[in-house]
C-alpha cells in the first residue's frame, strides 16, 4: 500500500510539473507554479524559510520523501529504472538485480563543497548544471517542448481538415545549442546511470541527495529489519535501488535510503517495516559505544564551511565590442524584467528555463558566454522572434527562485532593461533615402521618434533616457542584414520616471458644450 501511494503521487506531481513547462495554451492556472516553489534549491536561492523549514521538517520525520516523490529528476530515474527492469526481463529473459554497494561519500560531500564555493563565487552555471530542479526543467525545455509543439502542430493539420479548431499552430524556434546539448547530456547520462544502477545520481552526485541525506540519518519514521523475521535472503537488497540495503548485516543506509517501498514490497516473511525509530534501543547503542562518529566526515564538513565562508569575489565577465558601422553586437545582453541586475541574476538563477518556456513572445532565450563564463545557460532577451510585451509580466509571475522578482504592470512600464542605439550607415532611410518609420510607431514610450532629414524624409531619432528595452524597434526594423536600431542591456535595471501632462479638467452642461 505505501509504494502504491508513492507511486501515485510521484508521477501525479511529474505529470502536472512537465504540464506546466510544456502548457503554452496556459490551461494550467499560474496557481501551479507552486509545483516550482517547492523544489529545494529554487526555495533556498529565493529565501524561502516557509518551504524551506517544510522540506527539513518533513525529512526528520519521514526521511527522504523529498527525493521520493516531489523532486522531478528523482522521480524521472525511477521511471528510466522502472522501463530498464520491463525490458530486461521481456528481452532478455531475466529479472534486473540490484545489490548493496558502500557510498561514495567523499564524491557526494566533494560536489556538496563545490557547489557552495561555486555559488558564492558566482559561478552560477555549475550550480543550475547540478541542481536536479533546473536540471529536469532544461530537459522538458529544450527537448521535451519541441516534440510536443510538433505533436501539437500535426494534431492542428488533422482537425482543421474536419472544420476542428480545438488546436491552433505555433512556432517552433530553436532555442540555443548550446542548452540543447546540455541538456541532452544531462538526460542520457543521468538516464543511463538509472538504467543500470538506478539511484545512483540521487547518491553520489545531488546536492540536494546528499544534504537530505544527511538529515534523513535522524529522520523518525525509518525503513528497519524485523529480527525475528528476517533469514538473510538478500530480496530487500536485490530490490534496492538505491543500493543502501546490506541483508548480510540487516542494515540500511539512511542517507542513501529513499522510502521508494521496494524492500517492503519484495520481502515475502514481512520482515521489512516503515515505523518509527525505537529511541530507547537507540539510546542504548550511543552509551554501549555501538554506534561510531565519522569523524572525518566532520573534519570535512568543517573544512568545507571554512572555505565557503572565506571564498569572495565573481568571476570576471567578457564582453564584445561593438562595431557600429557595420555588424551590431552587444557589449551587455539583456536580462529579463524583474531580474534586477545581472548579478541578482546570476546568484540566484539555476537555468530551469521555466521563463523561457512560458514567455509568450518567445523573446528569452538561453545565454552561451553573453554574461561570461559563470552565465551561461541564464535567460536573457533576443529580439529574433518578437520583442517584449509592455503589459506582459509572465517570466516574473513563474520564476521559483527569486532571479526574477515579481513586477506589476504599472512596474514593468517603468522598468528599463536596456538602452535603444540607432545606427544611421544601416538605416534603410539613409542607404535607400526611402521613408520607413516602422520603429517610431513600435515604441511604447516615445523614446524613438522621426525628425526630418533631407528634404520630405524623415529619420530615427532616440532618446534613452526613457526607453524601456522592449525590443519593438528592433524587432521591426527592415534593415539587413544587420539592424539599424538595437537595444543595449544595462548591468542593473532602472526605474524610469513618466512626467505626464496634466489635463484641465472641463464641465460639460446639458446642452454638451
Amino acid at each position: 500500500m505505501l509504494k502504491k501511494i508513492r507511486v501515485g503521487v510521484s508521477l501525479a506531481l511529474l505529470v502536472l510539473i512537465t504540464f506546466y513547462f510544456l502548457d503554452f495554451a496556459e490551461l494550467l492556472p499560474f496557481k501551479f507554479d507552486f509545483l516550482a516553489h517547492i523544489q529545494f534549491i529554487p526555495a533556498l536561492l529565493s529565501l524561502n524559510a516557509l518551504i524551506l523549514i517544510s522540506l527539513v521538517v518533513l525529512t526528520l520525520l519521514f526521511g527522504r520523501v523529498y527525493c521520493s516523490s516531489v523532486c522531478p529528476m528523482g522521480v524521472y530515474q525511477d521511471f528510466v529504472a522502472w522501463l530498464s527492469k520491463k525490458l530486461s526481463k521481456k528481452l532478455l529473459k531475466k529479472r534486473k538485480k540490484y545489490s548493496y554497494s558502500s557510498a561514495k561519500n567523499v564524491l557526494r560531500w566533494v560536489v556538496l563543497g563545490v557547489t557552495l564555493i561555486s555559488f558564492l563565487f558566482g559561478f552560477t552555471f555549475f550550480v543550475g548544471l547540478i541542481d536536479p530542479y533546473g536540471a529536469y526543467g532544461r530537459m522538458v525545455t529544450h527537448i521535451f517542448r519541441p516534440a510536443y509543439l510538433a505533436g501539437n502542430n500535426v494534431l492542428q493539420s488533422i482537425f482543421t481538415q474536419f472544420d476542428n479548431y480545438t488546436f491552433y499552430k505555433v512556432g517552433i524556434y530553436g532555442l540555443g545549442v548550446f542548452s540543447f546539448v546540455v541538456a541532452l547530456i544531462t538526460m542520457l547520462a543521468i538516464g543511463f546511470l538509472a538504467w543500470k544502477n538506478g539511484r545512483t545520481y540521487c547518491n553520489t552526485i545531488c546536492p540536494v541527495g546528499t544534504t537530505l541525506g544527511f538529515l534523513s540519518k535522524f529522520s523518525f519514521y525509518k525503513i528497519q529489519f524485523v529480527e525475528t523475521a528476517c533469514n538473510s535472503c538478500g530480496l530487500c537488497s536485490m530490490n534496492c535501488k538505491a543500493s543502501c540495503i546490506n541483508s548480510d548485516n540487516r542494515t540500511v543506509d539512511y542517507s542513501r535510503c529513499i522510502n521508494c517501498f521496494n524492500c517492503i514490497e519484495a520481502c515475502n516473511r514481512n520482515a521489512m517495516k516503515y515505523a518509527p525509530v525505537n529511541l530507547k534501543k537507540k539510546l542504548s547503542e550511543k552509551e554501549s559505544g555501538t554506534v561510531e562518529i565519522d569523524k572525518s566526515k566532520r573534519r570535512f564538513l568543517s573544512a568545507t564551511v571554512a572555505t565557503t565562508v572565506a571564498a569572495t569575489g565573481l568571476l570576471a565577465q567578457k564582453t564584445v565590442g561593438v562595431d557600429l558601422k557595420k555588424e551590431v553586437k552587444r557589449e551587455h545582453p539583456i536580462a529579463p524584467p524583474g531580474a534586477k541586475s545581472v548579478d541578482n541574476l546570476q546568484n540566484k538563477c539555476v537555468s530551469c528555463h521555466l521563463c523561457v518556456s512560458k514567455c509568450p513572445s518567445h523573446v528569452i532565450k538561453p545565454a552561451f558566454l553573453e554574461y561570461g563564463l559563470g552565465g551561461m545557460m541564464l535567460p536573457k532577451l533576443y529580439f529574433d522572434h518578437g520583442f517584449c510585451n509592455y503589459d506582459c509580466t509572465i517570466c516574473s509571475e513563474v520564476c521559483p527562485t527569486g532571479a526574477i522578482l515579481p513586477l506589476t504592470i504599472e512596474e514593468k512600464h517603468a522598468t528599463q532593461m536596456g538602452k535603444v542605439h540607432f545606427v544611421i550607415e544601416n538605416c534603410i532611410v539613409y542607404t535607400d533615402e526611402t521613408n520607413c518609420g516602422a520603429c517610431s510607431e513600435h515604441c511604447p514610450t516615445q523614446a524613438v521618434s522621426m525628425i526630418p532629414y533631407k528634404d520630405s524624409l524623415t529619420i530615427p531619432h532616440t532618446e534613452t533616457e526613457i526607453c524601456v528595452g522592449c525590443g519593438g524597434c528592433e524587432y521591426v526594423c527592415p534593415a539587413i542584414p544587420y539592424k539599424a536600431i538595437y537595444v543595449e542591456g544595462v548591468e542593473k535595471h532602472n526605474q524610469l520616471i513618466f512626467e505626464h501632462e496634466e489635463q484641465e479638467q472641463v464641465e460639460i452642461n446639458d446642452f454638451g458644450f
